[in-house]
């Protein structure tokens, strides 16, 4: 991403969890651009996202739905959505759930 992430953002635990999985997994990384988000004006375009996913696979868009949910719980997420993830995307939704609830 050729924006750079503000350090407040870096420690907000909204933000952080977000950033966590939009670095770590390979689809979300592919979106992790300033054309879907605006770290400076802390904007994220959630409906372009959620447009632009239409076609991947469920796993990601598990993955894409814990990410919005985490940084905010308007973004509806479903927790036994977390039974279809493979180990590694398990592992990586657990990291970013420990961010955003335990710093």
């Amino acid at each position: 991403m050729s924006n750079r992430i503000p350090v407040h953002l870096a420690k907000d635990r909204y933000w952080s969890s977000l950033i966590h999985l939009f670095k770590n997994h390979p689809k979300l990384k592919q979106m992790f651009t300033t054309k879907y988000f605006d770290m400076d004006a802390e904007i994220i375009k959630i409906q372009s996202l959620k447009r632009n996913s239409a076609a991947w696979s469920n796993s990601e868009k598990i993955m894409l739905n814990l990410a919005l949910h985490l940084f905010n719980e308007r973004n509806k997420f479903n927790l036994s959505d977390l039974d279809y993830l493979d180990s590694s995307n398990k592992k990586l939704a657990f990291e970013a759930i420990r961010i955003r609830f335990y710093g």
